[in-house]
């Protein structure tokens, strides 16, 4: 019994379309970065400064096919899931990539959505 917690919670935007990837069986895994921006002030130059930060958002099985289905490059979403770092051999160097394994989302605005409510806009 351990005294600890791996949860994350995103809110970003996608940096690239849902890559799928289709296995025996039926399982499939989804995977797209989402970007998240963090806006400050410069004390010395009171100039705005962003930065931004990708993660790795990996979606499994019937989610996957929702955000495949749905979600496009650009698209605000609400991510919620666990950090998991997994490791691999390329070419002899040992190579590690975090992942936010993602169990809940939010689609916050779409660009289907938006393509919808324009063209039921009446034009003057």
């Amino acid at each position: 019994m351990g005294n600890s917690l791996n949860k994350v919670m995103l809110i970003g935007h996608l940096g690239d379309e849902v890559k799928m990837h289709y296995f025996e069986g039926g399982n499939s895994i989804g995977r797209f970065p989402v970007a998240t921006n963090e806006t400050y002030t410069n004390k010395q130059t009171n100039e705005k400064i962003t930065t931004t930060e990708w993660h790795n958002i990996v979606v499994k099985n019937k989610l996957a096919e929702i955000c495949e289905k749905y979600l496009s490059k650009g698209d605000r979403v609400y991510v919620e899931g666990k950090i998991k770092t997994r490791q691999w051999e390329q070419d002899g160097i040992k190579r590690y990539t975090t992942e936010i394994h993602a169990m809940d989302m939010t689609f916050l605005s779409t660009k289907k959505d938006l393509n919808q409510q324009e063209s039921q806009t009446p034009q003057p």
